[in-house]
C-alpha cells in the first residue's frame, strides 16, 4: 500500500493541531540550542565522548574513569532531546502531508514542515562531528549555527499552517522589504560573531578543549557593535514604515523585535561585565533564540499569501478532482 493511502487514513489535522504542531517545532528548535548550551558550561561536552555511543561499547552513561556520572548524564539527556525534535518533526511532516492530500495546491507548506526532519539529521551529523573532533571551537560554533535557520523556518511553518499559497504580496514598501533584508543578514552577522566570543570564552564545554586564540575584548566588541548596526537598521526599518499606512499586527511584531533585541543587548552585557557566569551563558543562548523568533515573525508579517483554504478536509467532489490531477 502506497505511504500516501496510509496518511490518507489518519484524521485531518484542526486547525488548532497545525498551530500547536508549528508552536511545537519553534520550541524543540530553539529549546536544544539552549540545552546544547548547558552541556557546555557545565563542562559535560565530552560526557559522552564518543559517537553515536555515549561510551565504547555502550549506547547509555556507565561508569567510566576519568568522567564524572553528572556529566555523562548532562551531556546523554541532551543527546536524548534530540528525539523529542524527531518526534515533533515528524508530527510537522504528518500533519502537512495529510493537508497536501485535500489540498495540492499546499506544497510551499509540505516543503517547511520537510526542513524540520532534514535539519534534525543534519544536526545529528554535526553533533557527531563535534564531539570526535573533542569539541573543537569552530565546530560547536558551526553545530550551534546550523540551528539558527531551523528555528527561523519552525517560524515560517508556523505561519505557512495559516496562511495561503498565493505569491508573497508585499505590506510595507519596498524600500522597507529592502531593509529588511539588511537587517535579517545583520541578525545572524551578530550571530556569527557572537560564536567566537564564545570560542574564545571560558567555557569551552571541556577544560582540555582548544579555544580560540584571539583577544576576547576585540571579538566581544564586533558583536556588539554588530548588534548596535542590528539597532540602528531596525530604527531605520521603523522609519520606512511611517511612510505607508502600515498594519498594526505589524507595528506589534515590529515592538517586540525591539523589546527583544534590547533586553538581550543588556542582558549580554551584564554577562560580560560579570565574567560570564554559567548560567547567563544558557540564557543569553535562549535570548539568540528568541532574537531570531522575534526577527522572522516580523518577516512572515510584512507579506500576506492570502486566505488559508485548507482548514477543513475536501468535500468529496473536490478530494476526487485532487486524486484526478
Amino acid at each position: 500500500m502506497p505511504l500516501s493511502s496510509l496518511i490518507a487514513r489518519l484524521p485531518y489535522p484542526s486547525p488548532v493541531l497545525q498551530r500547536t504542531i508549528g508552536i511545537a517545532a519553534v520550541v524543540t528548535q530553539a529549546g536544544i540550542g539552549v540545552t546544547g548550551s548547558v552541556v557546555r558550561v557545565t563542562g559535560s561536552g565530552l560526557g559522552c565522548p564518543t559517537w553515536p555511543q555515549c561510551v565504547a561499547g555502550s549506547l547509555v552513561p556507565v561508569q567510566h574513569p576519568g568522567i564524572a556520572a553528572i556529566n555523562q548524564w548532562i551531556e546523554f539527556s541532551n543527546r536524548m532531546l534530540t528525539g523529542v525534535v524527531i518526534v515533533v518533526a515528524a508530527l510537522a511532516v504528518l500533519a502537512a502531508w495529510r493537508i497536501q492530500l485535500d489540498h495540492p495546491e499546499r506544497k510551499r507548506l509540505v516543503k517547511l514542515a520537510w526542513m524540520m526532519p532534514a535539519g534534525v539529521v543534519l544536526q545529528a551529523v554535526l553533533g557527531g562531528m563535534t564531539v570526535l573532533a573533542k569539541l573543537e571551537w569552530w565546530t560547536v560554533a558551526i553545530h550551534f549555527l546550523a540551528s539558527t535557520p531551523l528555528v527561523w523556518l519552525a517560524v515560517l511553518l508556523v505561519k505557512a499552517f495559516g496562511e495561503g499559497d498565493e505569491p508573497a504580496r508585499p505590506l510595507v514598501p519596498a524600500l522597507g522589504r529592502r531593509t529588511l533584508v539588511l537587517l535579517t543578514v545583520l541578525m545572524w552577522a551578530v550571530l556569527i560573531a557572537g560564536t567566537t566570543v564564545t570560542g574564545a570564552g571560558p567555557h569551552g564545554g571541556d577544560l582540555d578543549t582548544h579555544r580560540l586564540a584571539a583577544p576576547i575584548e576585540k571579538l566581544a566588541q564586533v558583536h556588539g557593535g554588530l548588534l548596535v548596526g542590528y539597532l540602528v537598521v531596525l530604527a531605520v526599518f521603523g522609519l520606512t514604515l511611517l511612510r505607508g499606512r502600515t498594519a498594526k499586527r505589524i507595528w506589534q511584531r515590529y515592538a517586540w523585535v525591539w523589546a527583544v533585541a534590547l533586553a538581550q543587548g543588556v542582558l549580554g552585557t551584564v554577562q560580560y561585565a560579570l565574567g560570564v557566569p554559567e548560567a547567563m551563558v544558557s540564557f543569553h543562548v535562549l535570548g539568540s533564540a528568541l532574537v531570531i523568533v522575534a526577527t522572522a515573525t516580523l518577516w512572515t508579517g510584512t507579506r500576506d499569501r492570502g486566505p488559508v483554504r485548507s482548514r477543513t478536509p475536501a468535500t468529496p467532489p473536490e478530494r476526487e478532482l485532487a486524486a484526478a490531477n
